[in-house]
């Protein structure tokens, strides 16, 4: 991507090709994946699960997929279980082999996920993107019902911060890699959080951002993946990277990666952002005890939507949890912008199932702007860097444009260029200049 053939991926075709790939076929090859994951080898349940009627020579053709599929399940548990001894239970092994059984652990993952090529005989039956699990308005209300009027006790920075274990490290590229993981203090997702945490090396108490991904975005178990961390990870900063909810280790059997969020909104949506605030404070907490430099925040997508809520969050929380700096890539005003009226939320194509449920734009609204950002941020205007696409229309540009006036965010730290949703990562690692402005600034914070 950063030579000259990957300037033709940061031209206006991309993003529109992207969305085609992404409704006919990653979305529905997903789902076709999601119910392999719950079917357990048996063709009758997939079947069921997937609302189709295959015939005989499909069923076999499905059974010996599934069959296949089983065995590599049964590789990803066995390279998990590996990597899980060898990191954090203290199993004797030398450093090359650590990176050795990270190596193996990921290309299973990768082999695994990879499997949903094998299910492209079953798209004719066009499966829906998503398996809608859309909660009452009454079930919502009565675990969120105050959340629309008084949000703040749902991001409460925990009291007592929950353990944290530390992985034994490797060596990698860009230094020193770890994990890091510890029990979640939201009671809906009740679950171990994973951090993966590149360490620059050869610098003393270097700067360092939690950086959250997007939405579908599993990045310690897919490969090749376009990935500005490696430019941050070049500029000195240890980063810290949380799985958000219902990704990767935290994925819901059955669904795919990110799916239960949209699957199961508005309730999936508030779980995610609630416990993913209240994450971020453990984590601001552990980078502070680990380092003096710096502690900064951002992502892109999801994550920058998530930091956007901690810049407003963080100003009820002890002094040492609010992030020094932001870095906001691909983010919107309004999460109602992203979550109902984006591009990416409409493929989901879940706002059908929400109406069959009871609800309408207005109500899910009503409780989805408990999750914007603040009025005013926490951080001062000067210590924010932004970068938004012009075509952008899954975290739409015109929101992102108006919170950036509405923050006073100063020219020098606006980034805003012609790609779309898609494009826009791509054209980072072509010109890492919205990542060098932030590098500076984080230095004068020294």
């Amino acid at each position: 991507m950063r030579g000259p053939l990957g300037g033709l991926f940061t031209l206006r075709w991309f993003d529109p090709a992207s969305m085609v790939f992404l409704r006919r076929l990653y979305l529905p090859l997903s789902r076709l994946w999601a119910v392999a994951d719950a079917a357990h080898g048996s063709v009758t349940r997939f079947a069921e699960i997937a609302g189709i009627e295959p015939n005989s020579r499909q069923r076999q053709r499905l059974g010996r997929v599934l069959f296949r599929f089983e065995v590599s399940r049964a590789r990803v548990n066995a390279a998990d279980a590996a990597w899980c001894d060898a990191f954090f239970a203290g199993t004797r092994t030398i450093p090359g082999d650590l990176a050795a059984i990270e190596k193996a652990r990921k290309e299973a993952h990768q082999a695994h996920n990879l499997m949903r090529r094998d299910l492209r005989f079953l798209l004719h039956f066009k499966p829906q993107t998503s398996r809608y699990e859309i909660p009452t308005r009454a079930a919502v209300e009565t675990l969120y019902g105050t959340i629309r009027s008084n949000p703040d006790p749902y991001y409460a920075a925990p009291a007592v911060m929950p353990a944290i274990e530390q992985s034994r490290p490797f060596a990698a590229a860009d230094g020193n890699q770890y994990w890091i993981r510890f029990r979640s203090p939201s009671s809906r997702t009740a679950d171990s959080v994973y951090a993966r945490v590149h360490e620059p090396a050869g610098i003393d108490n270097p700067p360092t951002i939690i950086y959250g991904h997007g939405i579908c975005v599993e990045f310690d178990y897919l490969e090749g993946l376009v990935d500005e961390v490696d430019v941050l990870c070049r500029l000195g900063f240890r980063v810290v990277r949380p799985e958000a909810p219902f990704h990767g280790r935290r994925r819901p059997e059955g669904y795919y990666g990110g799916e239960y969020i949209s699957a199961t909104s508005p309730l999936g949506v508030l779980d995610t952002f609630t416990a993913a605030v209240t994450e971020r404070a453990v984590l601001m907490d552990w980078c502070r005890r680990g380092s003096n430099g710096p502690v900064t925040m951002g992502g892109s997508s999801l994550g920058a939507l998530i930091a956007q809520l901690v810049c407003g969050q963080a100003s009820n929380w002890p002094p040492h949890l609010r992030p020094d700096a932001l870095l906001l890539i691909m983010h919107c005003s309004r999460i109602e912008d992203a979550l109902i009226h984006g591009s990416i939320a409409r493929l989901f194509g879940a706002l059908k199932a929400k109406h069959e449920r009871g609800w309408s734009v207005a109500t899910v609204a009503e409780y989805l702007q408990a999750l914007d950002p603040p009025q005013q941020p926490s951080v001062d205007a000067a210590n924010i860097v932004s970068v938004l696409g012009e075509s952008d229309q899954a975290t739409p540009f015109a929101g992102g444009l108006e919170l950036l006036d509405r923050w006073q965010l100063p020219p020098q730290n606006r980034f805003i260029w012609p790609q779309g949703h898609f494009s826009l990562p791509i054209a980072l690692t072509r010109n890492d200049a919205p990542l060098r402005r932030f590098r500076q600034i984080v230095k004068s914070l020294n």
